[in-house]
């Protein structure tokens, strides 16, 4: 690969945390203080924090599964039974959750990743700016003593 992170390597999410430092000059303490203190003022800062922080956690998950795993093959004879074998698809299922969130990460950081120019990135760029839904949600305001109006999803009355 091109990017730093060989499939050998043990610490994707050090790999990746030295390049988010890297491109925002400064560490992740830091910058995640910093989006915690202004989310809105840097957007891409908020969103690279944000999936660190669940690269981080997937990161976490993983080693506890592999933990797990381990622990039971230790007691295992030389066939594995059923339950370590739950043990291992968790494994490999953390395996792929750490590895997507790797790849957002990786597609955040990198400025010419696909979908981040012409037209993919402008229809991005018109979500992003709307602040809340583009239809109403609510029923208006209506002035006190004024009777709601008859709906049609109301209680069904029976015909006389």
């Amino acid at each position: 690969m091109t990017d730093g992170i060989s499939d050998e390597s043990a610490d994707v999410v050090g790999v990746l945390t030295e390049r988010i430092e890297a491109r925002f000059d400064m560490g992740m303490d830091q910058l995640k203080a910093a989006v915690a203190a202004a989310p809105t003022a840097n957007p891409d800062a908020t969103d690279v924090v944000k999936w660190h922080g669940l690269l981080v956690e997937a990161q976490s998950v993983l080693e506890r599964a592999e933990d797990d795993l381990v622990a039971a093959l230790q007691t295992q004879p030389s066939e594995v039974d059923d339950p370590t074998m739950g043990l291992a698809h968790r494994v490999n299922a953390a395996v792929t959750a750490r590895d997507g969130r790797a790849m957002v990460v990786r597609w955040l950081l990198d400025p010419d990743a696909p979908g981040k120019k012409g037209l993919a990135a402008e229809r991005l760029a018109r979500l992003q700016t709307r602040s809340g839904p583009a239809v109403q949600t609510s029923a208006p305001n209506r002035p006190t003593g004024t009777p709601a109006p008859a709906s049609a999803w109301g209680p069904a009355r029976s015909a006389r």
